[in-house]
């Protein structure tokens, strides 16, 4: 994501953080893994509205 060049959909600003959840629950699983541990989310977001521009898997090559 070009956060340079991008606007929020929400209020038009074009200050944006990254973050991801802090919960041991909170991570993609693959669907035919039953043993994996998954990856966790990246949230890139309007720092004034809270609006999510982007999300990203953290880990993709365990799946």
């Amino acid at each position: 994501m070009n956060q340079a060049q991008t606007a929020c959909k929400a209020c038009g600003r074009t200050e944006f953080v990254k973050g991801k959840l802090n919960n041991g629950y909170a991570r993609v699983m693959p669907i035919n893994k039953p043993f994996s541990w998954g990856s966790g989310v990246i949230y890139t977001f309007c720092k004034r509205c809270g609006e999510i521009a982007s999300m990203k898997i953290e880990n993709p090559e365990k799946f």
